[in-house]
């Protein structure tokens, strides 16, 4: 029998005098004692979000709102604001009254859904009903002043429940007919009408409940599928982290073609400006990519951290298929080929590239005709040299162009050390652009040393532009500086910031002509990335320069959950004083004697394994 403390029966019986709408409630950001506590308080608590008048949670934003429903398969169009503070008509009143007496019935809601049963019942409803995604202070506060506030400060999202399959009218039943579609709903269920709160709410809340009296399954699975799942391979140790800097992940896993399906959507999500979802796909990614072994069935998926029901499920897709409808559906989507195609644009950034387009432009002609002179310079740069810049660089001409600098950095001053970052040092066959960090043991050497490298890469021809140039770190003498927590600095100022030159590049050198008559430089123009580091936080610029980007963030995380820290590719510091955290020169206070091993020290400093670059391709 599930024990309910005084307390908790104290604070159930204060709330279940209230007339609260039908609730579902989101496990997310609660505790499981605080989701325990919630739901013996919530007297209308409903445990399937389509019977919800109202979806409550700790949710502050409209985007994590919309992630929440879509999460729960919950489709809605968003009600327009005018409308929300508009009074309900006498149609719209009797809609929500009847939505509110179907979720409280004893019709079990896997049999039929409360749409269909209300349109057998009575027929049409002339409005679809609405949900709100509502913030949790709405309910504790109500409770707290022992009668229901109003809701609409609270509300972060209302939206209009849209069908998911056609609507078929029906005209009402006879009486008769009504009663025996109750007795089949109840049989189909077991025997046993839907109680409106479970008898049990021990353990951990997921997708669905354990106390449902109807499991839904996960997907379609064969016996032979069964059978599989039954011999699955163990989870691996380090896959039962949420970090996946903790995780080997290799530029080519077992389920790279999956993962280049899943690449596609987030792709798209990126280009909508949907950043939850483009974490969550993030995530999932890094997870799928870190699996040694090919998947066989979607259970087996939806053991792994960050991906769930949803990634099984389109798994189960491509694995009947061989693809994924989304990812194809955002292929054939003429507006995103638009905005792909603007984001590809160096120095376009997502939100400038549906800037573009909200203007009217739908290609390069479109902007160098309307806008040009509206652009940035790195943006007409970018724009000029679009096609050349889609061109990706072989290994050889990364490590000629790199072995470049590297000469003239020593010839301006010997003892500079150099490290190829990005892509190639992950392994790629092919790199999209080069950048590569310098340093010195001598730290006189690299205060103000990326001006001088410019001048002469620029005298002998090499750069042909200099988009932008950043001297911050030899402005303030190269001294670490504290962290300031949250307080906001000046753009461009900060721990933050290496001194770095962002630059066009052309080989000068090319053939002649027969006749020895020279012509126009056919070598292609490439973006080149030089980044110079202090020597006793080298470690830090090769670590973050190097890693993929979900590495990155779950590295920046796993220092902030974990350690206390803040990393970032500049140095770490702590949180607690905001001092800087020397974990590259050796225990006797001696600098590392080179780049790596001040890379690998910081590895050790972090408390976590070694990773080399090629096991850092998280995406």
């Amino acid at each position: 029998m599930h024990h309910v403390d005084t307390r908790s029966r104290k604070r159930s019986a204060s709330s279940m005098t209230l007339g609260f709408p039908v609730i579902f409630l989101l496990s997310t950001n609660l505790g499981s004692k605080e989701l325990q506590d919630l739901e013996e308080q919530i007297p209308t608590l409903t445990y399937d979000i389509h019977e919800a008048e109202v979806v409550l949670g700790k949710v502050s934003r409209k985007e994590r709102a919309l992630f929440e429903l879509r999460k729960h398969k919950l489709v809605t169009e968003e009600v327009d604001p005018i409308e929300r503070s508009a009074p309900a008509s006498p149609a719209r009143k009797r809609a929500k009254v009847l939505t509110t007496a179907l979720a409280s019935s004893d019709v079990d809601s896997d049999t039929a859904s409360d749409g269909e049963v209300q349109r057998r019942l009575i027929g049409p409803v002339p409005v679809r009903p609405t949900v709100k995604v509502v913030r949790l202070a709405w309910f504790t506060e109500s409770v707290k002043a022992g009668e229901v506030l109003p809701i609409d400060d609270y509300v972060v999202y209302e939206g209009r429940r849209m069908p998911t399959t056609p609507v078929k009218v029906v005209q009402p039943l006879p009486a008769e007919k009504v009663a025996d579609i109750m007795k089949r709903a109840l049989a189909d269920a077991g025997g046993q009408s839907r109680s409106p709160r479970p008898k049990s709410s021990q353990g951990r809340r997921g997708e669905t409940y354990t106390s449902h009296p109807v499991r839904p399954a996960l997907v379609r699975q064969t016996t032979s599928e069964h059978e599989i799942d039954t011999k699955l391979p163990p989870i691996p140790d380090y896959l039962l982290t949420a970090y996946s800097c903790q995780r080997p992940t290799r530029i080519h896993p077992p389920n790279e073609a999956f993962i280049e399906e899943l690449a596609k959507i987030k792709t798209a999500r990126t280009l909508t400006g949907d950043k939850i979802g483009v974490r969550a796909y993030s995530s999932a990614i890094a997870a799928i990519a870190a699996y040694p072994y090919t998947f066989q069935t979607a259970q087996e998926i939806a053991r792994l951290p960050g991906c769930g029901n949803k990634i099984a499920l389109l798994f189960q897709e491509f694995k009947d298929t061989g693809q994924l409808k989304e990812a194809r559906e955002d292929e054939a989507d003429p507006k995103l080929a638009v905005l792909k195609l603007f984001y590809e644009i160096w120095g376009v950034a997502e939100t400038t590239a549906r800037d573009f387009y909200n203007r009217g432009w739908r290609d390069l002609d479109d902007i160098v005709e309307y806008g040009w002179e509206t652009l940035g310079r790195v943006q007409q740069i970018g724009v000029k040299y679009y096609d050349e810049f889609q061109l990706k660089i072989p290994r050889a001409e990364v490590e000629s162009i790199s072995n470049t600098i590297l000469a003239h950095a020593n010839m301006i001053r010997e003892g500079f050390q150099m490290v190829i970052v990005g892509g190639y040092r992950r392994g790629k066959l092919e790199s999209g652009d080069v950048d590569v960090v310098l340093s010195h043991p001598n730290e006189t050497a690299t205060q103000h040393f990326i001006e001088r490298i410019v001048v002469s890469l620029e005298k002998d021809k090499y750069i042909t532009h200099t988009l932008s140039l950043s001297t911050t770190n030899s402005e303030r003498g190269q001294a670490p500086v504290s962290w300031k927590g949250n307080a906001k600095v000046k753009a461009g100022a900060g721990f933050d910031t290496l001194d770095k030159a962002l630059v066009v590049w052309q080989d000068p050198v090319w053939a002649t002509t027969a006749t020895g008559e020279s012509k126009k430089n056919p070598n292609p123009h490439r973006r080149v990335d030089i980044i110079i580091s202090p020597w006793k936080t080298a470690g830090c610029a090769v670590l973050g320069w190097t890693s993929g980007t979900t590495f990155q963030r779950d590295l920046r995380r796993y220092c902030k959950k974990e350690r206390s820290l803040k990393f970032d590719s500049s140095g770490i510091r702590s949180r607690a004083d905001g001092t800087w955290v020397d974990l590259e020169s050796g225990p006797d206070g001696v600098p590392a004697p080179d780049m790596l091993t001040a890379e690998r020290r910081v590895f050790a400093g972090l408390a976590l394994e070694w990773r080399p670059p090629e096991e850092r391709c998280t995406g």
